[in-house]
C-alpha cells in the first residue's frame, strides 16, 4: 500500500510540476509559497495509510488491533498470576503504545467486557446498561486461562522494535484460534470502516473441524446481550450484508410487556429513550416504562387501557430499537493492506495459520529433543568410555589439544551421532561437574533417551498428520472453554413487521369536499376515519381519477372527491365496484378491481382516460362484497316497447387489474343506478383472529385464531355467567370482560353443562343442549342467578368423575358416560340429577369415544343466502310511472350533462 502510496504521490508531484501559470501575490516570496495538493497527498495519505494500518483495522494473523496486541504483550510480561491494577498494566503498556493512557485504558476495558482473553475483578461497567468502569486505580485484571493457551509463545512470535526503538514488540501475535471471529471487532479508519460481529465459541471450534474435514459449515454471530437474530441477509458476514437483531419481549399479562435481552450495540438506556420517543409521537400506546435491569435486562412496559399486546410488541419492534440492522463489514489488514472478506474466508485462513503454528510448535519442540538426545548420547560416550580419564586429556597443554584429543576419540561414534560433533559441543562436556560423573548411571541414561527418541517418534506422527492434530486441538479448546460460552442469541425468520399495520391510529382525518381540503387538522368538517400519521390515503374522483398522498395535517387534493380513505399496501380484500361512463356520450361499463401498490402522488384514471368519462356509481368493499345494482334508464321516444329497467350482479364480475375496461352495462343513456340488495364477500373466507387484551378481532394475527369465515358464519360468545349469543365478525365489534369461550359458531355442536340448581336445593344436574343461534343474550344456567356453573364442555362424548362431600365422602367416587346418561335437550331444560348424595366436585375425564369421520365428507356446496332486503327506490311502482316521473325530471332540469 504504500508502495501505490509513493506512486501517487509522485505523479501529483508531476502533475503539480506541470502547472507553471501560477503567480503568488507580490507581498509573498514565490519560492515560500506550497502547493496544497502536493501537501494533501502526501501528509493526507499518509496518515491515512497510518490510520489504518496502525490503529483502527484489526490484524487477520491475530484478530487483533495494535493497541489490543500491546496490552495482552505488556500483561503477558507482567503476569505471575496475581491480578494486577488496571493503572499499572496501561503505564506498563506505554513503553510500546504511543498514543497515550486514555486510549489503552478504554481497549482494556473493551477487552475485559468481552470476557474471553482478559480475567477481570473490579467493577468493569455494563454492557447492558451502558455504565462506564471505575478508575484504573480501583479496577484489577490479569489474562485468562484461555489467553494462556491459545495466544502466546515467544518462540513462534515474530518481534520487531517498539516505536521508541528502547524495547521489543510482536508484530502479531501467534494466535491459535480464531480470535477475530470470537472477539469481533469495530474500527473506523480514514476513508473505510471494519465491523466483525463476535461468534460462539463452540461454534467455532466446530466450523474449524469441519473445514478441516472438508466438510460444508456456516457461521452466525451470537451476541453477549442476547435477544435473537434474522440470518437471511447475513451474506457470510461479508459488506452489504445486512442482520436484523431484536430484543426478546415476554408477555408478564395482557397491560404489560418485559424486555428481557437487548439487540447488541444497544444499552437498556439508549433502548429506552426509543421507546418513550414512539410513545411521544402516539406511534405506540403506553403509560410508562420502568427499567428494573440489574444483573439482567428488565425492562416494563405498561399498556393504556383498550390497547392490544401483540400489536404493541409488534410496533415496540417497527418504532423503537427493540429490532436494529447491523450492516457487518468484515474489513482485515492482509499482506500490509486492507482486505475484504468473508466470515469464512477469516475462518479458514485463521485455522490454516493454527495449524502453521502447531506445526511450528512441533518442529520447534523435535529440534530441542534431537538437540538434547544428541548431548545426552555423547555425554554417555563421553562418560562411559572415559574419555575424561585419558592421559593425553588430562596432560594436555593447552585446550585445543585437550579438545583434538577428544573429538579424535569421539571419531568411531560419530556415525550413529545425530549430527557432527562441534568444538561448542567437546567444550560442553568439559564443563560436566565431577558429581555428575560419579552419579551417573547408564541404565538411566538409556532410559531418558529411549523417552526422547518415543517422543520425536510421536511429533514425526503429528507431523505427518497435521490436520488430526488440529482437529484435536480444537476439540480440546471447545471441552475445555465451551461449557462457559453458551449460545446466547437465537436465530430466527423474522416477519417483516409493516409500521402501517401495527401503529396506532393517533390521528382522525377530516375532509372539506367544497374547498377540496383532507387533513388531520380540519376539526370542523366531515369525518372520515381513524389514522396514524405514517398512513397514506386514496382519494378517488368523479372523473376517475385516483392517487395515493400522505396524510397531513392539511392538504389540497382537489373538488369533485368522490371517496377517501386510508391506503393499505398489499390490501387484496378491499374491492372496489365501479360503473363508469366512457366520454361525454359513450356506453356505460362495470368493473370489479383492487389497488395494492402505487407511487406516492401519481395520478391514476380507472376509465379508459377518454375525456368527459364519468363515474356514475362507486362502492368500497372492505371484505371483497359484490352488491347487485338497479339501473335505470332515460325513455327512447324512438322505441314502441320500453324497457327502462336492468340488473347486474357484482358477483359475476371478475376482480381484475385497475387498467380493465370492464363489462359493456349499457349502450344508452343512464337517468340512475341503484342498490337493490347486498351482496355476499366473493373472496372466500377471512382469517379471524381474537386479541383477548382488548376484548376484540382482528384480521392481522393478533391474539388467538378463531377460523376462517364466510359471509354466512358467525362468532360464538359464552360468558362466565352462562349468557351466549352470537355475533358476525365485524373488527369493530366490542366484547365483554367476562368472556369464557369464543369461538367460531357450529349449530350442531352439542354441549355438556354440570351445575348446582338453586332451586332444587343445590343438588349437582347435568344436561346436554345445542346453542340456539341467537343475538339476544340467553342462558343455559336457567332464569334463577343463584345457580352456579361447575363445568362446561364440548365434547362429544364428555365422561364425568363425581366425587361425593360432607357425610356421604366415604362414598366411592362415581364415573358417568354423558351421551349415555342423558339426551340432548333444549338449553332451557333443567337436565338430569346426578346423585342424591351431596357431591363435592365433579371432574371431566379424558374421553374414551370419538366421533367418526365421515369418508364421503366433501366441501358443502349451496346457495348461500342473499340478503333480500329491498333497496330499489322504484320498488311498487309501475313502468309507466316510472316513465312519466323520469319525463317530467328531464323537462324540469334538463339533461344531467348539462347540470
Amino acid at each position: 500500500m504504500n508502495d501505490d502510496i509513493r506512486e501517487n504521490d509522485a505523479m501529483d508531484e508531476q502533475n503539480t510540476e506541470t502547472h507553471s501559470d501560477y503567480q503568488p501575490v507580490n507581498r509573498f516570496d514565490a519560492s515560500a509559497v506550497h502547493h496544497l495538493s502536493g501537501m494533501y497527498q502526501n501528509w493526507f495519505l499518509d496518515y491515512a495509510s497510518y490510520v489504518i494500518l496502525e490503529r483502527a483495522v484489526p490484524h487477520i494473523e491475530d484478530g487483533l488491533k495494535p493497541v489490543q496486541r500491546r496490552i495482552l504483550h505488556s500483561m503477558k510480561r507482567m503476569d505471575d498470576g496475581r491480578y494486577n491494577k488496571v493503572a499499572n498494566i496501561v503505564g506498563h503498556t506505554m513503553q510500546f503504545h504511543p498514543h497515550g493512557d486514555a486510549s489503552i485504558g478504554d481497549a482494556l476495558v473493551q477487552l475485559g467486557q468481552k470476557d474471553l482473553l482478559v480475567d477481570t475483578q473490579g467493577n468493569w461497567g455494563n454492557i447492558l446498561t451502558g455504565d462506564r468502569a471505575a478508575a484504573p486505580r480501583y479496577i484489577e485484571a490479569r489474562l485468562s486461562k484461555f489467553a494462556l493457551d491459545v495466544v502466546f509463545n515467544p518462540k513462534t512470535t515474530e518481534w520487531q522494535q517498539s516505536y521508541d526503538g528502547r524495547n521489543k514488540e510482536p508484530i502479531t501475535l501467534p494466535v491459535k484460534f480464531p480470535l477475530l471471529l470470537a472477539q469481533g471487532a469495530e474500527g473506523i479508519a480514514v476513508g473505510l470502516s471494519s465491523k466483525i460481529l463476535p461468534h460462539n465459541l463452540n461454534e467455532i471450534c466446530d466450523a474449524a473441524i469441519a473445514y478441516l474435514r472438508g466438510e460444508d459449515f456456516q457461521l452466525y454471530p451470537d451476541f453477549p446481550t442476547g435477544g435473537s437474530i434474522d440470518i437471511s441477509k447475513y451474506n457470510d458476514g461479508q459488506r452489504g450484508g445486512v442482520l436484523k437483531v431484536r430484543a426478546k419481549i415476554e408477555k408478564q399479562d395482557n397491560k404489560t410487556l418485559v424486555i428481557k435481552e437487548i439487540p447488541f450495540s444497544k444499552t437498556t438506556t439508549t433502548l429506552i429513550d426509543s421507546i418513550l420517543k414512539a410513545i411521544d409521537k402516539g406511534k405506540i400506546k403506553a403509560k410508562k416504562v420502568d427499567d428494573n435491569t440489574a444483573a439482567e435486562v428488565e425492562i416494563q412496559v405498561h399498556l393504556a387501557p383498550g390497547v392490544s399486546s401483540d400489536k404493541t410488541l409488534d410496533a415496540l419492534y417497527a418504532f423503537s430499537d427493540c429490532e436494529v440492522n447491523i450492516s457487518p463489514n468484515c474489513c482485515v489488514i492482509e499482506d500490509n493492506k486492507p482486505c475484504f472478506l468473508t466470515v469464512s474466508d477469516v475462518l479458514r485462513h485463521s485455522v490454516d495459520s493454527t495449524m502453521g503454528l502447531l506445526r511450528k510448535e512441533l518442529q520447534i519442540r523435535k529440534d530441542e529433543l534431537l538437540e538434547q538426545l544428541f548431548f545426552s548420547s555423547l555425554e554417555k560416550i563421553f562418560i562411559e568410555e572415559r574419555i575424561y580419564k585419558d592421559k593425553k586429556f588430562e596432560n594436555a597443554e593447552n585446550m585445543d589439544i585437550a579438545v583434538a584429543h577428544i573429538d579424535n576419540r569421539l571419531a568411531p561414534f560419530k556415525p550413529d551421532l545425530i549430527r557432527e560433533v562441534t568444538r561448542d559441543d567437546i567444550l560442553k562436556l568439559m564443563e560436566i561437574k565431577m558429581q555428575r560423573i560419579l552419579k551417573f548411571s547408564k541404565d538411566k541414561a538409556d532410559e531418558l533417551i529411549a523417552k526422547m527418541q518415543e517422543e520425536i517418534n510421536e511429533i514425526d506422527r503429528d507431523l505427518a498428520q497435521m490436520v488430526s492434530v488440529t482437529i484435536n486441538w480444537f476439540q480440546f479448546i471447545k471441552d475445555k472453554y465451551g461449557k462457559a460460552h453458551p449460545r446466547m442469541t437465537e436465530i430466527k425468520n423474522f416477519d417483516t413487521i409493516e409500521a402501517a399495520k401495527v401503529v396506532e391510529a393517533n390521528e382522525k382525518l377530516y375532509i372539506n369536499r367544497q374547498e377540496g381540503f383532507v387533513g388531520t387538522g380540519l376539526k370542523k368538517d366531515e369525518f372520515v376515519c381513524n389514522c396514524s400519521d405514517i398512513d397514506d390515503i386514496i382519494v378517488f374522483y368523479r372523473d376517475g381519477k385516483y392517487k395515493i398522498i400522505r396524510v397531513a395535517d392539511k392538504i389540497f387534493v382537489g373538488k369533485n372527491i368522490l371517496h377517501v380513505q386510508v391506503f393499505k399496501k398489499n390490501d387484496k380484500r378491499t374491492i372496489y365496484n365501479v360503473v363508469y361512463r366512457d366520454g361525454r356520450q359513450g356506453f356505460y361499463y362495470y368493473k370489479r378491481f383492487n389497488v395494492t401498490s402505487m407511487t406516492r402522488d401519481k395520478e391514476y384514471d380507472l376509465t379508459q382516460g377518454t375525456p368527459g368519462s364519468k363515474v356514475v356509481y362507486f362502492t368500497a368493499n372492505p371484505n371483497g362484497e359484490a352488491e347487485v345494482i338497479k339501473v335505470t334508464l332515460d325513455p327512447n321516444p324512438q322505441k314502441k316497447k320500453q324497457n327502462i329497467f336492468l340488473e347486474r350482479d357484482f358477483s359475476n364480475v371478475l376482480i381484475k387489474g385497475r387498467t380493465s375496461k370492464g363489462n359493456l352495462l349499457t349502450k344508452e343513456s343512464v337517468h340512475r343506478i341503484g342498490l337493490k340488495s347486498h351482496g355476499h364477500s366473493t373472496l372466500g373466507g377471512r382469517k379471524v383472529w381474537f386479541d383477548p387484551d382488548i376484548n376484540r378481532i382482528n384480521y392481522e394475527e393478533h391474539g388467538r385464531y378463531l377460523g376462517e369465515f364466510n359471509d354466512e358464519d358467525a362468532i360464538l360468545v359464552v360468558l362466565d355467567n352462562g349468557e351466549f349469543y352470537i355475533t358476525n365478525f365485524d373488527a369493530n365489534n366490542h366484547y365483554e370482560d367476562n368472556i369464557q369461550i369464543i369461538e367460531k359458531w357450529n349449530a350442531e355442536k352439542v354441549w355438556t353443562a354440570v351445575l348446582f340448581d338453586a332451586d332444587n336445593q343445590g343438588y349437582a344436574y347435568v344436561k346436554r343442549f345445542l346453542m340456539e343461534a341467537t343475538k339476544r343474550h340467553q342462558n343455559y344456567l336457567g332464569e334463577n342467578p343463584e345457580n352456579k356453573l361447575i363445568l362446561l364442555s364440548d365434547q362429544a362424548y364428555p365422561r364425568l368423575k363425581v366425587i361425593f362431600s360432607g357425610n356421604d365422602s366415604f362414598r366411592d367416587a362415581m364415573e358417568i358416560d354423558v351421551d349415555e346418561f342423558i339426551s340432548v335437550k333444549g338449553f332451557r331444560a333443567k337436565g338430569k340429577r346426578i346423585s342424591t348424595y351431596q357431591v363435592g366436585t365433579v371432574e371431566e375425564l379424558e374421553p374414551t369415544r370419538f366421533p367418526e369421520k365421515d369418508e364421503d365428507d366433501s366441501e358443502k356446496t349451496g346457495n348461500e343466502t342473499e340478503n333480500t332486503e329491498n333497496l330499489d327506490p322504484d320498488a311498487g311502482k309501475s313502468q309507466q310511472q316510472v316513465i312519466d316521473e323520469i319525463t317530467g325530471q328531464l323537462s324540469l332540469f334538463g339533461d344531467d350533462d348539462s347540470q
